[in-house]
């Protein structure tokens, strides 16, 4: 009998695909932390002028929060992410003048995606992604948007005491958080903080003039 070959980090991917549909109602409840106001607004305002007359690929958009910001300058959106829960609160929200289309779809997988977007944007995703399957995100997402192309991602820092303490790390230098829910489960969810200078390696041969800036919790 042929076997289903295993795809590294597979398992990964469903805990946290399960883990996001059961936080949706309360997935931005993380953005109202009193510690992360000063970067949360000047991330809002870099985003609300990061892509003029821009056509943006997006994955793993969530409930829109970052949405709402790019909308305010680009100028049409293709949204991505694998799971209808966060998609249904995401399509409620106005997006003004920006043609804004949301996609359930994986983000490690854009053969039917649109493939004419001009620019790119992930927020809190790469950390999210197993480092065994990094690398292939990351040539997948690149090679989907034109040579040249402005990408921005956000991603968070760990701070001591704002952050979920790590739990533990696995055989691939992966490290997990156990996050609890507000009906009490807990859940052990992939959660990786690279460094600088992790970022410009794993860029290297997919972006040029690569620029890190580091805030207190971003």
């Amino acid at each position: 009998m042929k076997k289903t070959p295993l795809i590294l980090g597979m398992e990964n991917d469903k805990t946290l695909v399960d883990y996001y549909a059961r936080r949706a109602a309360e997935y931005e409840e993380i953005y109202l932390k009193p510690e992360r106001q000063s970067d949360l607004r000047r991330l809002a305002e870099c985003l609300s002028k990061a892509f003029p007359a821009f056509d943006v690929l997006e994955v793993a958009c969530g409930t829109g929060y970052w949405t709402k910001h790019i909308a305010k300058s680009a100028r049409r959106i293709v949204a991505l992410d694998i799971n209808a829960e966060v998609l249904e609160i995401a399509c409620r929200k106005a997006y003004g003048s920006c043609q804004v289309s949301f996609l359930q779809k994986d983000a490690y997988s854009l053969a039917e995606v649109p493939s004419d977007c001009t620019a790119g944007f992930h927020g809190f995703w790469w950390s999210h992604v197993p480092l065994q399957r990094l690398p292939g995100f990351l040539r997948c997402f690149h090679a989907h948007l034109p040579k040249g192309a402005p990408i921005i991602t956000i991603d968070n820092a760990y701070v001591e005491g704002s952050s979920t303490p790590i739990s533990r790390r696995d055989e691939h230098g992966n490290t997990y958080q156990t996050r609890e829910l507000r009906d009490g489960s807990q859940h052990e969810v992939l959660k990786n903080f690279p460094s600088v200078a992790d970022i410009h390696c794993h860029l290297e041969g997919h972006a040029s003039d690569v620029r890190v800036t580091q805030l207190t919790s971003y």
